[in-house]
């Protein structure tokens, strides 16, 4: 069975319009052509692709999952597109890697600096993601290292076990909570909050702990980065859920305190996720083994 790009990006187009028209012309394709083209392709399989309506199209459950391989396919084209410019251009190696905030905010950095002062031509493209879709940007092929928390099913990646850290509850010194041994998560919901923005994992994370507790988020205000999060706390905007890691490193220069949460998801192992280690090219294994390392240096983390 034979699958012609072309007809995958017209099927990926067709269905983001849910017009065979606007997909067409999306794809500087006559709409005959077109037609044609889904004909044969229906031909091919063996089974219809499209519904074809008075309102438009709309996929087949074989259309469906036709659509979702064709956006897999012409996804890691154009990251083999990217990654052979770069080489053009005199770059050896191009690595992707997806980690949650925490890793990406507090780990991560000091690391990357070394890896790239010792690889200067490789590239990395860093990007946060919630840790069940990493695990699912490994699984397919999207991502090559992936770096994921609590607990979530690796299914058949392999990992290694990275950092330790938790997430506490940020509040003002003089906050009603600020000398509590424990608080529940659902305890600071009374409470105005200072949010990370809406794309970042932990927004995310904390937007599904509410909707399983059936309590909205009270946010108050929302900023970019663990150090004007604390910024705002310590002006009494409002308390917020931060790492462990974040919280004592601002709270040296703040007047903020931390108060140990009692969920049991606050507690954050992280791992290393990679399809197959032994796949990897050798100058993406060199980042997992600094990682390693920097896993195997770093103390415990702090109790509270």
């Amino acid at each position: 069975m034979h699958f012609d790009l072309v007809d995958m990006r017209l099927m990926v187009r067709i269905a983001e319009a849910n017009s065979l028209t606007k997909g067409a012309d999306a794809s500087h394709i006559s709409l005959p052509a077109a037609s044609t083209r889904i004909k044969n392709l229906e031909e091919s399989i063996g089974t219809r692709l499209l519904n074809r309506t008075s309102q438009g199209v709309t996929l087949t459950p074989p259309g469906q999952a036709f659509v979702h391989h064709a956006r897999m396919v012409l996804g890691q084209i154009q990251h083999l597109r990217g990654d052979l410019q770069e080489y053009a251009r005199g770059v050896k190696g191009h690595l992707r890697v997806f980690a949650n905030t925490t890793a990406l905010g507090e780990f991560l950095p000091p690391v990357l600096r070394s890896y790239l002062l010792s690889h200067p031509d490789v590239n990395i493209d860093l990007r946060e993601r919630l840790s069940h879709d990493i695990i699912r940007a490994v699984s397919e092929g999207q991502t090559d290292i992936g770096i994921v928390a609590g607990l979530v099913r690796t299914e058949s990646l392999e990992t290694i076990p990275y950092r330790s850290d938790r997430l506490v509850l940020v509040v003002p010194r003089a906050h009603a909570l600020a000398n509590a041994l424990v608080v529940d998560f659902a305890d600071t919901l009374d409470y105005d909050h200072v949010g990370l923005q809406e794309s970042s994992a932990i927004h995310a994370f904390l937007r599904q702990v509410c909707d399983q507790l059936h309590r909205p988020l009270k946010l108050r205000i929302q900023v970019g980065n663990f150090e004007a999060a604390c910024r705002m706390i310590e002006a009494t905007v409002g308390v917020a859920i931060l790492p462990e890691s974040a919280a004592r490193r601002h709270a040296q220069t703040m007047a903020i305190a931390i108060v140990p949460l009692a969920d049991p998801w606050a507690i954050r192992s992280m791992q290393i996720c990679v399809r197959s280690l032994g796949a990897l090219p050798l100058f993406a294994r060199d980042l997992v083994d600094l990682l390693v390392a920097d896993a195997e240096s770093a103390a415990p983390a702090p109790s509270v």
